[in-house]
């Protein structure tokens, strides 16, 4: 049986890490509460530009004969060169959180190359470049800072090059992929096909149609600063939903060590108890042993 200081020592450091790990999740769960209220306002405004872009882009469709607008809107389903927008954690302690989203772009990196595609990776977040740097797969962009603390500007930045080379043509598809915010106890991953984007979603129906009036003349101008402000803004929307995830998934993951720490405390305290109620008991045997010789 194991000795009393030794145990006693265990306890103690058991101890010690379950206060750091409540202490995590309290953090955790404040940051949560502030990033999610952020992602709320950002994914309303999200979804609307991508709304009015959309439909702007179908109805100055309609001025085209071959129904072709802006290369942003030209689907190919045969890419020659894709790009991958990651989003991860800088962090660790979250659980599978990180490695949801890096399993999902190995796949995709798989399925592309495989159909011939050269395929590209932009991270943000330090766990996949670490993980892809020591899996020596090259990444063609990264960087580190942006997921922990996502600034529009330098969102847009990072997203810069990407837009711009598939205007010029070097890319035929940039598809992102994070794990995003689905509530305080789940995260949902998601793969969002950047560009080009896909107008089936359109509703063209007079009754859920707005009052926009585009003048054809003005079509390229107009697309080219939706198109722009759609990229740069989807993008510091990932981050945001990405690290909101981020909290909520380090949130649990540090409750469940905490429970653990708890349920090994316990255990070692009835360990504790035994070996000092068989050290009693030998000592006891010991004296009477003792008393019972001098007889």
């Amino acid at each position: 049986m194991a000795n009393l200081k030794d145990i006693s020592r265990q306890i103690k450091s058991v101890k010690n890490t379950q206060k750091t790990t409540k202490a995590m999740k309290l953090v955790s769960s404040a940051k949560l509460r502030r990033t999610q209220q952020l992602s709320e306002q950002a994914k309303s405004y999200a979804l609307k530009i991508n709304e009015i872009l959309s439909e702007i882009a179908y109805r100055l469709s309609m001025h085209h004969e071959d129904h072709s607008i802006n290369r942003a809107f030209s689907k190919n389903d045969s890419p020659k060169v894709v790009d991958i927008v990651v989003v991860t954690a800088d962090k660790g302690l979250c659980g599978g959180f990180n490695m949801a989203t890096i399993k999902e772009v190995r796949k995709l990196k798989d399925q592309y190359e495989q159909s011939g595609a050269e395929v590209r990776l932009r991270i943000a977040g330090r766990k996949a470049i670490d993980f892809f740097n020591f899996q020596n797969i090259a990444i063609h962009d990264s960087k580190v800072g942006l997921s922990s603390a996502p600034a529009y500007d330098d969102a847009a930045e990072f997203i810069k090059e990407v837009f711009g080379e598939f205007n010029e043509g070097k890319t035929d598809k940039v598809i992102m992929v994070y794990n995003g915010f689905l509530n305080m106890l789940a995260q949902e991953l998601k793969v969002k096909e950047l560009l080009p984007i896909s107008l089936d979603t359109v509703d063209t129906s007079v009754e859920n149609s707005s009052m926009l009036e585009i003048e054809p003349d003005d079509d390229e101008e107009i697309l080219d600063d939706l198109i722009s402000k759609y990229v740069d803004f989807n993008m510091y929307y990932s981050l945001i939903d990405s690290l909101a995830a981020e909290h909520s998934a380090r949130m649990q993951a540090m409750d469940n060590a905490t429970n653990n720490a708890t349920e090994r405390v316990n255990d070692l305290t009835v360990e504790f108890n035994k070996a000092r109620q068989a050290a009693i008991t030998t000592e006891l045997i010991e004296i009477i042993s003792g008393v019972e010789a001098l007889k």
